[in-house]
């Protein structure tokens, strides 16, 4: 579970940088609420639609999505107020946020699923596992 990290953090985030969001559907924007994130692999994983994503301690991201996608990044500024770290993320902080607000998005890429980022069988059991022995499963 991601940690909740002192509310300087959020004060100091670089909110200028891009923000892009995955999806497999075609959009012109995205509804508040929508997750958005700053890094833009992280968004091409979500593109594919999976129901668990992996990142190791290495950065390196397994997912179990199947579907083509595509990669947006929002097509207007963002502030601190249009935006909030996800409150319920399993990932790093800062890595999946909440919008405040309906945000423009243009497409920028197609995605399609990259078979040595898909998580085996094996794996996701593993990742179910772990998750029935968390206090937070």
């Amino acid at each position: 579970m991601g940690t909740r990290p002192p509310s300087k953090r959020i004060l100091d985030w670089d909110y200028g940088k891009p923000w892009y969001h995955g999806t497999p559907l075609k959009l012109k924007s995205i509804i508040r609420g929508s997750t958005i994130t700053q890094d833009r692999n992280l968004a091409r994983i979500f593109s594919h639609k999976p129901t668990l994503v992996s990142i190791s301690d290495d950065g390196v991201i397994k997912h179990d999505g199947s579907l083509p996608g595509l990669l947006y990044r929002i097509d207007e500024a963002i502030q601190s107020n249009d935006v909030r770290p996800h409150p319920t993320s399993s990932m790093k902080w800062g890595m999946e946020w909440l919008t405040n607000r309906d945000l423009r998005v243009k497409m920028i890429d197609h995605t399609e699923v990259v078979d040595s980022e898909r998580l085996s069988e094996c794996e996701v059991m593993e990742l179910m596992k772990k998750a029935r022995a968390s206090p937070w499963g």
